[in-house]
């Protein structure tokens, strides 16, 4: 079954799919594999480099998507294919642990599945959403075929440019800013019409030189006095406009800095703010430098765009039009001619803009590629260090910035015509102009003052031509970074606030879980789950990995909202209060601590900024890290590095206990607490959470079913679902799941001492008989 052509054009495909973490050689060797199969006239629409096996082991594969069908290759070079469009075919994304699953989905089942890396996500999720825009025909357009071997744009490239899958050029995007400008509306009003009163200053002395030449220098070349009191009015009307227009200018450029860098902080803060209110699950989709990127580098370019080109270019209108009155109303002929060169520069304008639009995208794109490797790289340096893979690091930096460079040597290409090109129309417009007119002064039809005054306007009018031609490649980068911070403006979290929400009051703890379930995607990860906790009860949950523990806390904690049944913290939906307002009354210790740069004190009193010394204190006494922060050299005002890296692991866990004490939660999770550090420092936090779970309902989740044994109940999870709840003794008794898997970790904890041993004796054995060698010498 052959499928209509989507048309959708893209090139050089393969080369851009994964330019800086693509195995050396793929990239090369893929497109000679697939263009061999490729029928005439076949467009390629997505490419994915499928570099994981079903046992999850590193693989060399590849997954095409054309407007005919859909191609795999395994790394062994076995090809199969699925002709498009076909009657049930689903292709089903999901992720989990690191790894991305691409599933094909037929009306018998599965027909096939793909897993990669999460470095390969944002490629996977363009290509299942042009499979589903091809399998449900909403984008059909037409085209010229891929170029696989062409140097162009990426993958993502194709999906831009489709029309009907996009919104309006994004230059128009620049108009949403309007939203930011508003409350300097009045502001904007008086920078309008200073720039109004600048311009028509400026556009004074062109006209003076009409009288200067026919009144006064003509004539005095003709044999008559030169009259004394008309140069001086002439020539002070010359530097009376020369200081208005200064005036003006410098009252105009003030005042729109002012304007627009309130609008460049405001824009930014607003980003900021509405990024923090998204769910956790969107930034498991984003790297931390593209979140930079989008919020440092981007706001500052439409800051720089606001205060100085958008300025440029009001004024390059005005003065465009203003002048064009001004020439039609002393000759009309000669203006025509003047504007002869006009039509030629939009036209060029209009085919540049959008190529540089395009360009200017890809750059930012391509450069998020660049911060993503330093905010890995950074922040990951003792792991770098004690791998020693400073140079592999080194290399993928130097290939990411080697692919920017590429991407903007290419943009310069078309950048570098397009400026010349302007530049040679306006003189050729001015050569024009000279040539009528001396046409014109020969034949008597116009004053040499006329043709000068002329001439001086041409130059306002091409300079000012010229100055818009060159503001466009600033318009284009503006637009693009506008876009992409408006990606994050317009993104909807899904935990939202409730429009009515019920006031959180003194909090008793009981939770209530009743039918609840959860999905990722496709994928059901909690299933009707039914469980009560009463105030001050302390559950422990156990279970496998992957069991749905964590999410479950994550539910609780309204990280994200149930897809099924309801969770009522005493008896209300968690949904009806307002989100800041639940979280405050919820404690959260994390297995991995995150301590922020600071002092001791402020990380501490993170929860709550107003706390008192005195409460800190004695929020560190209870879980016992008062001592060791004395022992630092500044006590509570000691600075903490970034990430808690100037403290062990169980000094960052303790600081984490004393932040969640000193905010006293009525509801307390703890998420692995413990099962990070050794023995001596899990009984210093042991000491800490009892102090830290009395009168609190508590959830905790731990590797070590021996740390559970003073929960009031387990809770045993497996594949989302409770199957058993119960103390420890009873649920030994019973000998289920629990049991299974306490029985599990004791011949695990029975296996590493007996290696222990072993090792001991081997040592114990080998120094025996070094230190016996030299007395059988002796």
């Amino acid at each position: 079954m052959k499928g209509p052509s989507t048309g959708l054009v893209t090139t050089n495909t393969m080369q851009n799919l994964d330019p800086v973490g693509a195995p050396e050689g793929e990239a090369r060797e893929a497109p000679d594999a697939l263009k061999s199969r490729l029928a005439p006239a076949e467009n390629v629409l997505a490419l994915l480099s499928v570099d994981l096996d079903e046992e999850l082991r590193f693989d060399n594969g590849l997954l095409a998507l054309t407007d005919r069908r859909l191609m795999a290759r395994s790394a062994e070079g076995e090809w199969a294919e699925w002709t498009l469009p076909a009657t049930g075919l689903m292709l089903a994304h999901s992720d989990h642990a690191g790894v991305g699953t691409l599933d094909l989905v037929g009306p018998r089942g599965r027909l096939a599945r793909w897993r990669y890396t999460l470095a390969r996500q944002p490629a996977a999720l363009r290509l299942q959403k042009l499979f589903d825009l091809r399998f449900a025909s909403v984008a059909q357009v037409t085209g010229d075929p891929i170029d696989i071997d062409a140097d162009g744009a990426d993958a993502a490239e194709v999906f831009d440019a489709a029309p009907g899958t996009q919104a309006p050029p994004s230059t128009w995007v620049l108009l949403r800013l309007g939203r930011f400008a508003r409350p300097y509306r009045k502001q904007l009003i008086v920078g309008f019409l200073l720039t109004l009163a600048s311009t028509a200053a400026t556009l004074v002395p062109p006209y003076l030189t009409i009288p200067l030449m026919d009144d006064i220098l003509i004539p005095f070349q003709t044999g008559q006095q030169i009259a004394a009191v008309k140069v001086e009015l002439f020539l002070g009307a010359l530097l009376l406009s020369a200081l208005v227009g200064w005036a003006l200018g410098w009252a105009r450029t003030y005042l729109l800095a002012l304007v627009s860098e309130r609008i460049g902080a405001d824009l930014r803060t607003t980003t900021y703010e509405h990024l923090l209110t998204l769910p956790l699950d969107y930034f498991g989709g984003k790297r931390t430098g593209d979140l930079m990127s989008r919020i440092g580098s981007e706001t500052d370019r439409i800051n720089v765009f606001l205060s100085l080109h958008a300025l440029d270019f009001m004024t390059d209108v005005l003065m465009i039009a203003m002048t064009a009155v001004i020439l039609f109303s002393i000759n009309p002929l000669l203006a025509v001619v003047t504007l002869v060169p006009l039509p030629f520069i939009a036209w060029m304008i209009h085919v540049v803009r959008d190529r540089l639009r395009t360009g200017f995208e890809k750059i930012d794109r391509v450069w998020s590629e660049v911060t993503n490797v330093l905010a890995d790289t950074i922040p990951g340096i003792r792991v770098v260090k004690a791998f020693a893979q400073e140079k592999r690091e080194a290399d993928r930096f130097r290939a990411a910035n080697a692919y920017n460079l590429q991407v903007n040597d290419k943009l310069n290409k078309t950048w570098s015509l397009f400026t010349p090109s302007v530049s040679l129309l306006t003189e050729i417009g001015l050569l024009v102009v000279w040539g009528f007119g001396i046409w014109q002064v020969a034949r008597g039809s116009i004053t040499v003052g006329v043709l000068t005054a002329f001439i001086a306007y041409i130059g306002r009018f091409y300079t000012r031509l010229d100055s818009m031609s060159r503001i466009v490649s600033v318009t284009q980068k503006a637009a693009a970074g506008a876009k992409r911070i408006f990606d994050i403006l317009d993104h909807v979290s899904n935990v939202p606030e409730p429009a009515n929400p019920v006031r959180v009051g003194r909090i008793e703890g009981r939770i209530e879980m009743a039918g609840v379930g959860f999905r990722y995607g496709s994928r059901a990860v909690i299933r009707d789950l039914d469980l009560a906790i009463e105030p001050g009860e302390m559950i422990g949950l156990v279970g496998h990995s992957g069991s749905g523990k964590s999410t479950l806390v994550n539910l609780i904690c309204r990280f994200y909202d149930v897809t099924d049944g309801a969770i009522r913290v005493d008896g209300t939906d968690i949904r009806r209060f307002a989100v800041a307002d639940y979280r405050r009354h919820v404690g959260l210790v994390l297995q991995e601590p995150f301590l922020f740069f600071g002092t001791i004190a402020q990380n501490i009193a993170y929860g709550k900024p107003d706390a008192t010394r005195e409460e800190i204190v004695a929020a560190a006494r209870a879980a016992h890290a008062h001592d060791f922060i004395l022992r630092l050299a500044h006590g509570y005002d000691s600075l903490v590095g970034e990430r808690g890296q100037g403290l062990s692991g169980g000094e960052r866990q303790r600081i984490s206990i004393a932040r969640a004490l000193l905010i006293d939660p009525r509801i307390l999770i703890l998420d692995e607490a413990t099962s990070a550090v050794d023995t001596e420092t899990e009984k210093e936090i042991q000491k800490a959470l009892d102090n830290l779970v009395k009168g609190r309902t508590t959830i905790a989740i731990a590797h070590r079913l021996s740390t559970l044994r003073k929960a009031d109940r387990l809770v045993v999870m497996d594949r989302g679902e409770v199957v058993e709840v119960g103390p420890h003794d009873a649920l030994m008794d019973r000998q289920g799941a629990y049991w299974r898997l306490y029985q599990a970790q004791l011949r695990q904890a029975d296996d590493e001492s007996a290696g222990a041993a072993d090792e001991r004796a081997s040592v114990t054995l080998a120094l025996g008989g070094h230190a016996a060698h030299p007395a059988g010498e002796a």
